[in-house]
């Protein structure tokens, strides 16, 4: 009687396998100092709102309200990048895509600083704002894709701390735009906004497509050439050839249904209800707290300091999402900055608001760190782009009813408004515990 011969074993290892092999080392602190520049003139750009408004009122005979216009349309511009190149990131490929967004980040950006009268600059800031959308969520997919599991939640947040270096940048611009009497501020800030996207769109040239998109879509000699290049990079041999895996596309609405689908609505309202806190906080609260006689919290100089206690935040979520996994770190900070709305309701004294807006940045940015690394792992690679792009437009979507819905509750009550804020970040961490799945240390699927 004859036996049947085994199986013949699969050719190659898993990716995970191959992406550790290849090492972790000077390729990736390439990838992110390129990341990270664009990610610092996103910030910029994003946060450039409220530093322009008051000049780009004075140039065109506007009031500040209606200057905020140029915000409003920026915000929408986000929202529809983010959607759409997600998505298309997906489909295509990440690399193509995030040299296309940032050319249209970089060239738009410079062309608001030319622009002749509000029409146009409304055009060019709705423009830029495809742009920025269009990068921050493809950048996260793709920057995931090139790390160890191990790792990989760290240097994720390592990238969102970018968005402190952003803010401390834009203060100072403004600062010295104003310091030097420029005629028009609000040209120079948008001058020094895009002047990084620049550099970051000749750097991106060398970024190479994703190996884990390369592999899960049948492209597995590539995926090796990409894998064998990273290694290199590191000092490293050439890892095993990686398993061929074709994975069919998965169509948009798959985020909605079983198994994706219950994740995808807690870990988007967590999105909305924290980008809601955020600009209530940072935007609607220094308003109020000017006009009670506090005006310093509008200052680049003390923006400046609220930037650096950012970084102890994002630092204690690097360290957070590897030694006690991504959801406790996110429940953690949501929890803490829900706390921390609370010492404004106390806050009396100049030195009392300063302690609570320097808490809240601390405790708010060091859950974006914990949400922005949480979020990519959260989907499979056919999908993760277009997941975080869902994110990026719902994070939009909190920064463009924030103005509308929170500015008659902030008139009417300090205390209800801060207990509103408090009351979001809490449903938020309800959330982010529903969520039945623990990314840290697991493989990309």
């Amino acid at each position: 009687m004859s036996l049947a011969p085994p199986p013949a074993a699969a050719s190659g290892v898993p990716f995970e396998t191959a992406i550790s092999a290849a090492g972790l080392g000077p390729f990736q602190w390439r990838l992110l100092a390129i990341f990270g520049l664009v990610w610092t003139a996103d910030a910029m750009q994003v946060l450039a709102i409220g530093f322009t408004a008051p000049s780009i009122a004075a140039s065109f005979g506007l009031t500040i309200p209606a200057a905020l216009q140029t915000g409003t349309v920026f915000f929408l511009g986000m929202l529809i990048g983010a959607s759409v190149f997600g998505r298309l990131a997906d489909r295509y490929g990440r690399r193509n895509v995030l040299i296309v967004t940032v050319l249209i980040d970089a060239v738009c950006g410079l062309a608001s600083v030319f622009a002749p009268d509000f029409t146009w600059l409304l055009i060019l800031r709705f423009m830029t704002g495809v742009g920025v959308g269009g990068t921050l969520p493809v950048d996260y997919a793709m920057m995931a894709e090139f790390l160890p599991a191990n790792r990989r939640g760290r240097w994720l947040v390592m990238l969102e701390g970018f968005w402190a270096v952003g803010t401390i940048l834009v203060a100072l611009v403004s600062w010295g735009a104003q310091q030097a009497g420029a005629e028009a501020p609000w040209r120079i800030i948008f001058l020094a906004t895009a002047a990084p996207a620049f550099v970051g769109l000749f750097l991106r040239l060398w970024i190479p497509e994703s190996p884990l998109f390369l592999s899960r879509t049948g492209r597995t000699a590539e995926a090796d050439a990409v894998l064998a290049r990273v290694a290199r990079a590191n000092g490293n041999p050439p890892p095993p050839p990686v398993i061929g895996d074709s994975t069919p596309r998965a169509p948009i609405g798959a985020l909605l249904k079983a198994p994706l689908g219950r994740t995808t609505l807690l870990i988007l309202a967590a999105w909305l209800l924290v980008s809601m806190s955020y600009y209530g906080v940072f935007v609607w609260l220094p308003s109020h707290l000017a006009g009670q006689g506090f005006g310093f919290v509008r200052g680049q100089l003390f923006l400046v300091l609220v930037a650096v206690a950012q970084v102890p935040g994002y630092a204690l979520a690097a360290y957070g999402v590897e030694k006690w996994g991504r959801r406790p770190t996110l429940i953690g900070f949501l929890v803490l900055s829900a706390l921390g709305c609370m010492l404004y309701a106390i806050a009396g004294t100049p030195g009392t608001v300063a302690a609570a807006m320097l808490v809240m940045s601390f405790a708010l940015l060091g859950t974006w760190g914990a949400l922005y690394a949480f979020t990519p792992e959260i989907f499979p690679t056919t999908l993760r782009a277009t997941g975080m792009g869902a994110a990026g437009a719902t994070a939009r979507l909190g920064g463009l009813l924030a103005p509308s819905l929170m500015a008659p509750i902030v008139t009417a009550s300090f205390a209800l408004a801060l207990g509103l804020f408090s009351g979001l970040l809490l449903i938020a961490a309800v959330a982010v515990a529903l969520i039945r799945v623990e990314t840290r240390d697991k493989p990309l699927s």
